[in-house]
């Protein structure tokens, strides 16, 4: 079956309808689905003592392979040809947050532009971990694209790159371990130990997205291209992650920003390095300038899976 042509179509599907809520509320999501098995888990097996990373392995694996033997049958059920293409890319439409980064994003940009910098860091605490109460608009806009840089290779990239390799496989696959990173994969008391592999595996297979996802935004870039391929090359391992760093770096050189830098989280402050440092930092104008970047290099992730479809269709 052609992979590449069912993400395409997953990804048509998000960008004209999204998850509206009407599902959501009927259905749930089936990030939430996932979000519910790992809770249970978590519940049930993080508790101090012997053998709490073991746990914590064992709790990933069992979520990975939940999510991957359940669109493994879905995909065995599909038939073949293009019908099975195009319901494949229906399945696989709720694992693609396209148009929901674009409206979370732009939920920050349309304030802040107003000046309304309260409604713009109500809008911003939806997307970022980070404490929003404290930031000007410089920080905010710092903020917003950061998010959009990492999420766009998180949300968006990643997925469709292991559906395009696995299938519906993939993709399930993907969600689970992105949604485990999110949930248990963080430095904290409680999820060091038992949410250490589920960190671990979502860096491994963010590695390609991330690269991919920092090129895209260089080609995106036009003029600023040679820029941003300079900065990601210089920047990009300076980050306290070993993938977010790629498409934040092309983020900031593409836009000739400063991204990262020092950042409160909770009663500290994370002392992160700066990407591109001795750039500007970003205005409202330049998170409008990040969504129709992001426009670009997503429509160019879209024609990059069409060539691979017609590729696959060639052979």
């Amino acid at each position: 079956m052609n992979f590449a042509a069912m993400m395409l179509v997953a990804m048509a599907l998000d960008l004209a309808i999204g998850w509206p809520d009407a599902l959501f509320r009927r259905f749930g999501h089936p990030v939430t689905w996932l979000g519910a098995v790992i809770s249970d888990l978590e519940r049930r097996l993080n508790h101090a003592g012997p053998g709490r990373q073991k746990r914590g392995a064992l709790a990933a694996l069992l979520v990975i392979a939940l999510a991957t033997l359940c669109g493994g049958a879905l995909q065995a059920a599909l038939p073949e040809g293009w019908l099975g293409v195009v319901l494949g890319g229906v399945l696989a439409w709720p694992l693609v947050a396209l148009r929901a980064m674009h409206e979370h994003v732009a939920a920050v940009a349309t304030p802040l532009r107003a000046a309304d910098l309260p409604k713009a860091r109500k809008a911003l605490s939806m997307i970022v971990g980070r404490d929003p109460a404290q930031l000007d608009a410089a920080g905010i806009s710092r903020a917003a694209l950061e998010s959009l840089a990492e999420n766009s290779s998180d949300g968006i990239i990643a997925p469709l790159f292991w559906g395009a390799v696995a299938g519906l496989p993939g993709i399930a696959a993907y969600k689970a371990i992105n949604t485990l990173d999110s949930m248990i994969g963080h430095r904290t008391a409680r999820h060091e130990s038992f949410g250490r592999a589920s960190a671990r595996i979502d860096d491994l297979v963010n590695l390609i997205p991330a690269r991919l996802s920092g090129v895209l935004f260089a080609l995106a870039a036009g003029r600023g291209g040679a820029r941003a391929l300079r900065v990601m090359a210089r920047d990009a391992r300076a980050h306290r992650s070993p993938n977010a760093g790629w498409p934040e770096a092309a983020m900031a050189g593409a836009l000739d920003i400063r991204l990262s830098g020092p950042r409160i989280y909770g009663d500290h402050i994370a002392q992160e390095p700066w990407l591109n440092a001795t750039a500007c930092d970003p205005g409202a104008g330049d998170l409008r300038r990040g969504l129709a970047l992001y426009r670009r290099a997503m429509g160019l992730g879209a024609l990059g899976l069409a060539l691979v479809a017609l590729a696959i269709w060639g052979l």
